[in-house]
């Protein structure tokens, strides 16, 4: 199948791994990669710009197909140097960069001037407007149903995704829910290039995470994720669990006097307790609504070609079969 992201990027399959903390390690991407897809390592992971250099030479030793790196723009305690990360990414040889959260209009310079394709998450169509204005080669489109954050206009796919087609000349991708061929059918019908999945690519054989968070997405139904930190407009959609409930809790009793202070412990560092040692109660962690459509834990080549088989079947049969009749 050959799209603007196929050629874009030079991939076989118009299928990217959305960086995911902690998850995000050049094991699943390199898989995702030969596979035919997109893989991409989570830049913040690594705690230091060096430690990112060696992760890029480890995804190199594993895959001679194209990667990129993510790297996540949002508020923090202490900010990154992002620099010298990008510095790392431009070292590493890595010519692809999905950038997330707050705008990268700062660092574009330091990327485009390195022949850097620079790929941005949304979740509007003015956020996706202003990172074609800045340069981005291409957006993904993150609507409400997806895990981490979604921002805060609740705006589901079946309508984010045909209001960018409306707006955007760029390419852009479908974020947010995606996990099977009937969802890659439908964001092609509806204006996009490709699918971005990150819970999904989660539960694989080669996500090196612990068995425990693959086991929890299998047995979550489409209900169990919750939407927490709404009263400081950072909101992220977790998978529930003691820890989620408490932090609702909190806000339920503190409302728009939330302060991040109030649930620090419950959602700042857990993700190396959950996603290394297994420790599904350690805090909350991102989940999306795609759960509820996760039912096994097959390889990255087994899913990406699951995909795109049964897409062609439904292209080529249920809908050609539509048209005959």
């Amino acid at each position: 199948m050959k799209t603007k992201i196929t050629e874009l990027f030079g991939i076989e399959h118009p299928i990217i791994q959305g960086g995911m903390h902690y998850v995000g390690l050049a094991e699943l991407a390199a898989a995702v990669s030969n596979a035919g897809g997109l893989g991409i390592i989570t830049g913040l992971t690594q705690k230091t710009p060096a430690d990112l250099a060696n992760e890029i030479a480890r995804c190199k030793d594993m895959t001679d197909k194209p990667f990129g790196v993510n790297l996540t723009f949002l508020p923090s305690f202490a900010a990154p140097p992002y620099p010298e990360y990008i510095e790392a990414i431009v070292k590493g040889g890595v010519k692809i960069v999905e950038t997330a959260g707050r705008s990268p209009e700062a660092y574009m310079p330091a990327l485009k001037d390195a022949g850097i394709k620079v790929i941005h998450k949304c979740t509007s169509v003015r956020h996706s407007l202003k990172a074609q204005r800045i340069g981005c080669d291409a957006v993904s489109v993150d609507g409400f149903e997806c895990g981490g954050h979604p921002g805060e206009d609740d705006i589901p796919n079946m309508i984010l995704l045909p209001r960018a087609a409306e707006e955007l000349e760029v390419p852009f991708v479908a974020s947010g829910g995606m996990g099977n061929a009937q969802q890659l059918v439908a964001a092609l019908a509806l204006g996009a290039d490709g699918i971005n999945m990150g819970t999904r690519f989660m539960v694989t054989k080669e996500a090196p995470i612990h068995q425990n968070v693959k086991d929890a997405i299998i047995a979550a139904s489409e209900l169990d994720t919750r939407l927490i930190m709404r009263p400081l407009r950072n909101t992220e959609r977790v998978l529930d669990n003691p820890a989620v409930e408490k932090v609702l809790e909190i806000e339920r009793e503190k409302g728009a006097n939330t302060k991040i202070e109030d649930i620090v412990a419950l959602v700042g560092g857990v993700y190396p307790k959950v996603m290394q040692e297994g420790d599904m109660d350690a805090g909350a962690w991102s989940c999306g609504m795609v759960a509820g459509l996760i039912h096994d834990n097959p390889t990255c080549k087994e899913l990406i070609d699951r995909i795109m088989g049964e897409a062609e079947e439904i292209i080529r049969g249920r809908l050609g079969n539509l048209m005959s009749a």
